[in-house]
């Protein structure tokens, strides 16, 4: 049978620039699993056009909680056609009883030891509603179309995964929600199957902490050292206390990581899972890995209810003094089924349920100390001033060993920048119409949140 795969876009008329376009594997690992003699089409809707009259039986739907709504517009045109359609991914994880309503049968968690038999299943006429393995063998070696994997992505990179799973549980994550809190590995020869099957040399891998469980991770250091790749990732800042781990994750072609910093106000790093909760040692563990030659991508939040006005200038100075190679602003995002969520929605804060928005740029809560468009424009006027061309230029000479993926990834940010500006008319009008739906907030409080662009 065909079978037609799409990963969707938030909005199907705007496009991810490409430096800054995540690679997608859950797709291409469910062609993987797929049997011989079935034909697997991957449609990206980042990078290309979907066409609902594409020949297919079946069509498998991967959905996070930002495009869940440009999902189910999607299941339900080809499902007018009389295609029959799967839903997956993180959120018919969290919210089966929604998802199940867009589509004939939902995959709840992950696709290893599902997948098979749900393929036979329909080619039977026994669909099931749900189909869940909640600890699936993942010592199976899966093959992947890495020349399509890679194509219409800078540099070419090719997307790894070498574990499942997160043991900390933070507060406005879902990873655990997905993947369990028992960390599960892909076999390291596996990995490197992948790496050489690729025939590429520049890879991410998607791990949610690559050094999760430190000895994995460097026998898998050591084995893919004599490869001579190059990769980013992203692992936790206790990478520092381990110099052996370190050392060896620069050995083996580390050229960036994505660190979850979140927050520079110790008040609130005390009730995050941190190994580290001073900013003083924060610094120095900052410093350690880009004497290492690797170039941090740190991941700021704001929103937290600790936050106030002061915190974007804080932030920002910060990153500017510790020269921080690139960095992606994020507003908190309660995502359901978080503690974050059950949280906001028991104090009743939380402005709207319209997935759409719940996207790491958009605020869909009341803040602690803050109104919502405040929150909204100082998140983006902190990404704006640190991805302007001088504080861009007075951060690169403390990224000098990695200058282009430093000036590429930059430059992408600063075209996002200008795209998320544009939006601030339109959020500001939308927070107001949420606002107005709650009584006691009726107005907004603030007027000096209208800066001039």
């Amino acid at each position: 049978m065909n079978i037609l795969l799409v990963s969707p876009a938030v909005d199907a008329t705007k496009r991810t620039n490409k430096g800054l376009r995540m690679p997608q594997l859950a797709m291409f690992i469910l062609e993987g699993l797929t049997p011989a003699g079935h034909t697997v089409k991957v449609v990206e809707e980042e990078a290309e056009t979907l066409n609902y009259d594409e020949p297919c039986d079946l069509v498998g739907i991967s959905c996070m909680t930002a495009n869940a709504p440009r999902s189910y517009e999607i299941a339900r045109e080809f499902k007018k056609r009389g295609k029959t359609v799967i839903l997956g991914g993180v959120h018919p994880t969290i919210l089966p009883d929604e998802a199940i309503q867009h589509a004939d049968s939902v995959v709840i968690g992950e696709a290893e030891g599902v997948w098979e038999q749900l393929l036979h299943d329909f080619e039977f006429g026994i669909l099931q509603k749900r189909y869940h393995n909640p600890q699936p063998d993942l010592s199976q070696y899966v093959p992947k179309n890495f020349k399509r994997l890679a194509q219409k992505r800078l540099f070419d990179i090719i997307p790894i995964m070498t574990t499942r799973g997160c043991p900390y549980n933070c507060e406005f994550c879902c990873v655990t929600d997905l993947f369990g809190k028992k960390i599960r590995h892909i076999p390291v020869e596996n990995v490197v199957k992948d790496i050489q099957e690729s025939g590429a040399k520049n890879f991410m891998f998607l791990d949610d902490n690559i050094i999760g469980q430190p000895r994995y991770a460097k026998e898998l250091f050591r084995a893919i050292k004599p490869l001579k790749i190059k990769w980013v990732g992203q692992a936790s800042i206790s990478l520092v206390k381990d110099s052996e781990l370190l050392q060896l994750a620069a050995d083996s072609g580390c050229k960036a990581l994505f660190i979850g910093l979140e927050s520079v106000s110790e008040d609130q790093l005390k009730t995050m899972h941190k190994s580290i909760k001073e900013i003083g040692h924060l610094e120095e563990a900052l410093r350690k890995i880009k004497k290492m030659g690797i170039l941090i991508h740190a991941s700021m939040i704001f929103g937290f209810d600790n936050d106030t006005e002061k915190t974007f200038n804080d932030t920002l100075k910060f990153l500017v003094k510790n020269k921080i190679g690139t960095v992606s602003f994020n507003i908190l995002t309660p995502y359901p089924g978080t503690k974050t969520y059950h949280n906001l929605e028991g104090e009743g804060r939380i402005l709207t349920h319209e997935w759409q928005y719940y996207d790491h740029n958009t605020v869909v809560f009341k803040p602690n100390h803050m109104s919502p468009f405040e929150l909204q424009v100082g998140k983006t006027l902190t990404r704006k001033r640190f991805y302007s061309i001088s504080c861009v230029l007075k951060r690169f000479f403390g990224n000098l060993n990695n200058p282009l993926i430093y000036l590429a990834m930059n430059y992408g940010h600063m075209k996002q920048v200008r795209v998320e500006e544009k939006r601030i008319p339109y959020l500001k009008i939308k927070l107001q119409e949420l606002l107005d739906q709650c009584p006691e907030n009726n107005v907004f409080e603030h007027e000096r949140a209208e800066v001039e662009f």
